[in-house]
């Protein structure tokens, strides 16, 4: 959430941010109601000071023995609390109109984003590895994995519906030896590792900024406050909710596996085949708490450990800035990580690692007290990166370590967790 007293402050910094992110939000219309909303309050307050100056009025009057003078003060006094009762109705409509109003403007991205209206604008950081030169022809994940015995879209479908998968026999295997390599490599980078909810209120999903925004994009729970969790962000970045943290202890660095599951309300068409897009996901996630001199440093830091994953499995991938009409609602600057799929002949996201500055921890009021640099409390910053995609990681290594046989070779970082096993053969 922005700070509405930086919009108030500068208005015209907060319009250029959102033409930048080609987003409506109405500066104008939330200062209107902002403006309305403060006079009101300071008219509450001179009638509430009114009112108690009264009060004590009345109580020398009566001590005086000036009783017909009291009884007036007294019905001068009842009027004042009326238009208080009224004007505190009105102050506390206007205060959920701006609240509302607030809850669905995006972050001002960070200076350092390149400005642009979509993809087209991002811009590429680095690349690491080369493209794989085949002397067969490749087949696609969607089709070498169904081959293999190892994924099965029609019985996710049978289960559920379509965008649900079903992994079997070495392709589950597969997926519990990634999430298991991907914790452990955390867990030696300084990452304390969590087991989190798979369901979310919608106080949590508030303070990360899923809600109320993106309400469609989520699967709620029939008759109850709780939703599926989109990302595992969500539960990781409200454990500390409602919190003061010691300074000292920053920045904090948490990692989780989680199932995670979307809606994809805004998708339609797009990577319509195979494991890219699909409802319900395995995803290892990153979050950081750090402080706001140090957050970009943690973000280099994080995005580097998601490269580790891949740079470890030999998975060619590059890493672009994504531009300011391609930031997430939440993010002040983003990098995405891309993996490269010879399906696709192109590199295809993988993880996503953002600072959202201030802007969740406003929502979630997670603030933290250093007494030797400031005093009182301030809000923290938060990160959160995807460190990785299992899904997607799979389909890379399933397209990316074909042989001519149709069989798939393990990464040489897999092995242990699969019992030394080098092959994925027909079952």
């Amino acid at each position: 959430m922005l700070d509405a007293k930086y919009i108030r402050e500068n208005p015209d910094v907060v319009r250029a941010a959102m033409s930048a992110r080609g987003d409506s939000w109405d500066v104008d219309a939330y200062l209107a109601v902002d403006a309305k909303r403060r006079a009101l309050i300071a008219e509450l307050e001179a009638l509430q000071m009114a009112r108690n100056e009264a009060s004590k009025r009345i109580g020398a009057l009566m001590a005086a023995g000036e009783r017909d003078e009291a009884e007036v003060a007294k019905a001068e006094v009842a009027a004042v609390k009326d238009k208080i009762v009224a004007l505190e109705d009105t102050t506390k409509a206007l205060d959920d109109e701006a609240r509302e109003l607030l809850a669905t403007a995006p972050n001002i991205t960070h200076a350092t984003v390149p400005v642009g209206t979509d993809e087209a604008a991002n811009e590429e950081v680095r690349r690491n590895g080369t493209p794989r030169t085949f002397d067969f022809e490749p087949q696609a994940h969607w089709d070498l994995g169904p081959a293999l015995g190892i994924v099965d879209f029609d019985r996710g479908v049978k289960l559920a519906k379509s965008k649900f998968v079903v992994l079997g026999g070495d392709g589950a295997r597969l997926s519990r030896a990634l999430i298991n390599f991907m914790l452990d490599e955390h867990h030696k980078a300084g990452f304390k590792e969590w087991w989190p909810p798979t369901l979310a209120n919608t106080t949590a999903l508030y303070g990360t900024g899923q809600l109320p925004k993106f309400e469609d994009d989520l699967y709620k729970a029939a008759g109850q406050d709780l939703y599926l969790i989109p990302t595992a962000e969500v539960v990781l970045t409200n454990l500390h909710a409602q919190e003061v943290l010691d300074g000292a202890d920053l920045p904090l660095k948490y990692c989780a596996f989680s199932q995670c599951f979307r809606e994809e309300a805004g998708a339609a068409g797009r990577d319509t085949r195979g494991m890219i897009r699909v409802h319900q996901f395995d995803k290892v996630e990153l979050v950081k708490f750090a402080t706001p001199e140090t957050s970009y440093d943690e973000l280099e830091s994080m995005t580097a450990q998601a490269e580790h994953i891949l740079e470890l499995l030999d998975l060619p991938y590059r890493t672009i800035v994504l531009c300011t009409g391609d930031t997430g609602f939440s993010a002040a600057k983003t990098y995405d990580i891309e993996v490269w799929l010879p399906s696709y002949g192109a590199y295809k996201e993988i993880s996503s690692c953002s600072n959202c500055e201030d802007f969740q921890a406003r929502r979630a009021s997670i603030k933290y007290r250093d007494s030797d640099a400031f005093k009182g409390s301030r809000f923290v910053h938060t990160l959160n990166g995807s460190g990785l995609a299992v899904g997607r990681t799979i389909a890379a290594i399933i397209e990316n370590y074909q042989n001519a046989d149709g069989s798939v070779a393990i990464p040489d970082v897999l092995r242990p967790y699969l019992g030394g096993q080098e092959l994925i053969n027909v079952a």
